[in-house]
């Protein structure tokens, strides 16, 4: 399936400090992503940070172990513990007025049929959230996403536009081609699951072709 390339200015993340919050195989391969491009990232988990040194340097030095609270001072963070423990994250900073988090979790759980990220979303007041790299598989994200000339696509979801500007920045200064669903409750929906069934896009591998 070949899709119509967006392009988005990628010098409004110039500036910007990026952290993943969670070190497990999906946060190893988010790095990873960094590490390909030489672009700074902090990595934090409930483990202190030299129980994360070992295969942070085994990623690169663009890869920097740090605690949970200095962590959260990036602009930028990526969320990728497990769904349940988006609270225990939540409470590490009194405001999170000034970040974008980028939800890279997946649940399967009910709730109500409200979209897990909105649900995330509420826990994080004050912070414009999108939705974005949940829909591929570890493997498949610690991958170079460049293939026979196209780009692995990653689809973004969010309530706040100008935070989907910012992310999709970031998601071509990775290397990948950023598809907007737009909002959470409507596009998004296609990424996430309801009463305990996929969405549609999740583990859809796509790749965009030009630029």
């Amino acid at each position: 399936m070949v899709l119509r390339a967006t392009h988005f200015n990628t010098d409004r993340n110039d500036n910007m400090s990026y952290a993943i919050v969670g070190f497990g195989a999906v946060g190893q391969a988010l790095a990873r992503m960094f590490a390909r491009k030489g672009i700074d990232v902090a990595v934090a988990s409930r483990r202190p940070p030299k129980a994360l040194a070992p295969q942070a340097n085994a990623i690169g030095p663009a890869v920097v172990p740090k605690t949970l609270k200095d962590a959260l001072e990036a602009d930028i963070l990526m969320l990728a513990v497990p769904y349940e423990q988006h609270q225990e994250v939540a409470k590490a900073r009194a405001s999170w007025k000034g970040k974008i988090v980028i939800d890279v979790t997946n649940s399967l759980d009910d709730l109500g049929g409200i979209p897990s990220s909105s649900v995330i979303a509420r826990a994080l007041p004050g912070a414009p959230l999108v939705k974005a790299f949940n829909h591929l598989p570890a493997r498949v994200l610690a991958e170079d996403p460049a293939i026979n000339g196209g780009r692995r696509v990653v689809f973004l979801s969010s309530d706040d536009e100008s935070a989907t500007a910012t992310v999709a920045a970031l998601v071509e200064r990775l290397g990948y081609a950023p598809v907007s669903l737009g909002k959470i409750a409507e596009g998004g929906l296609l990424v996430q699951a309801r009463d305990g069934i996929w969405g549609p896009l999740i583990f859809q591998d796509l790749f965009k072709k030009g630029r």
